[in-house]
C-alpha cells in the first residue's frame, strides 16, 4: 500500500518503490526524526525476496502492506523497467548495505537513535565499532543478539518494552530473509518509529563477510560471488529462487 509520497510499480506481484538510494535516505531520515505517520516497516527487496513472496502468500500479503519496499537487486530493477515502459523506474538499486551507512551517516547531523536487533554479539561488536569509524558522532543507543528460534510472547513483550526504553528512532533488523520481514511488520505495529530489515548488511559493515567486488554489483552478478563463496547453503536459493522470480513476472505480468 502506499503510505508516503511515492510511486510504486508492481514487480512479480509485489508493489515496489520508486525511489532511489538518495530519495530512500532522506525519507528514512526525515521519518526517524519526525516519527512516522503510518506503521514504518522498510523492506529490501531482490528476486529472491520476490520468489519467496510468490511461493507464499501471507509473505507477500505482508511486502503489499509494508510502509516501503526498496528494490535491492538490479534483477527487480530491469523488470521494473521492461515492464512499466513510459514509467518513471529508477535506474539504481537501493542495495540494502548501502541504505544502512547511508542513513546512519545522513543521521548524525540530526542526532538520529539507532538500534541494532539480530545476529550474534561478536558481530554486533565489530558492526557498532565499524559504524563509529565510518561515522563519527553516529548515535547507537541498542544492540540486541535474539536466540537462534521464536521468541516467547511474553519474550516479545520484554524486546518491545527495551525497544521502547532505548529511545531509538530507527531500527535496524538483521535476522535473515524472510523472518527480518516478519518481525519487521510486526514490531512496526506496536512501536511508532521506522523499522528496517537490512539482511547480510550487518556480516558486511562488520566485516565478518567479503563483499562481491563493485564491478560485480554494477553488473548484477552479485549473487555468483555470494554463491561461491557459501556455495552449501546458497546454492537452492539462486538455483529454484531465480527460476521461481523469473515464472513470477510472466505470470503476474497481467497486473501490470
Amino acid at each position: 500500500m502506499v503510505t508516503h509520497q511515492q510511486k510504486n510499480l508492481r514487480c512479480a506481484g509485489v508493489d515496489i518503490s520508486t525511489l532511489t538510494r538518495s530519495q530512500a535516505r532522506a525519507m528514512l531520515v526525515r521519518s526517524g526524526v519526525n516519527g512516522p505517520v503510518v506503521p514504518m516497516d522498510v523492506h529490501l527487496c531482490n528476486a529472491y525476496t520476490l520468489a519467496l513472496a510468490d511461493s507464499d502468500p501471507d509473505y507477500k500479503e505482508l511486502l503489499n502492506e509494508s510502509g516501503l519496499n526498496l528494490a535491492d537487486g538490479l534483477p527487480v530493477i530491469w523488470a521494473n523497467r521492461v515492464l512499466h515502459r513510459g514509467e518513471p523506474a529508477p535506474k539504481e538499486r537501493v542495495r540494502g548495505t548501502d541504505l544502512f551507512v547511508d542513513v546512519i551517516g545522513a543521521g548524525v547531523e540530526h542526532q538520529v537513535r539507532h538500534y541494532l536487533l539480530g545476529s550474534t554479539p561478536e558481530v554486533l561488536d565489530a558492526l557498532s565499532e565499524n559504524l563509529r569509524r565510518r561515522c563519527p558522532g553516529a548515535l547507537i543507543v541498542g544492540t540486541e543478539s535474539p536466540p537462534f528460534r521464536e521468541l516467547s510472547e511474553a519474550e516479545r513483550a520484554d524486546q518491545v518494552i527495551r525497544l521502547k526504553e532505548s529511545g531509538a528512532q530507527i531500527v535496524w533488523v538483521g535476522l535473515g530473509t524472510p523472518k527480518q520481514d516478519f518481525e519487521t511488520a510486526r514490531l512496526a505495529r506496536e512501536i511508532p518509529v521506522v523499522f528496517v530489515a537490512v539482511g547480510a548488511a550487518f556480516d558486511f559493515v562488520a566485516g565478518t563477510k567479503k563483499e562481491a567486488p563493485e564491478w560485480m554489483q554494477r553488473t548484477g552478478l552479485e549473487w555468483t560471488y555470494r554463491l561461491m563463496s557459501e556455495p552449501r547453503r546458497l546454492w537452492r536459493r539462486y538455483l529454484f529462487g531465480n527460476a521461481r522470480f523469473v515464472a513470477a513476472l510472466i505470470r503476474n505480468k497481467k497486473e501490470v
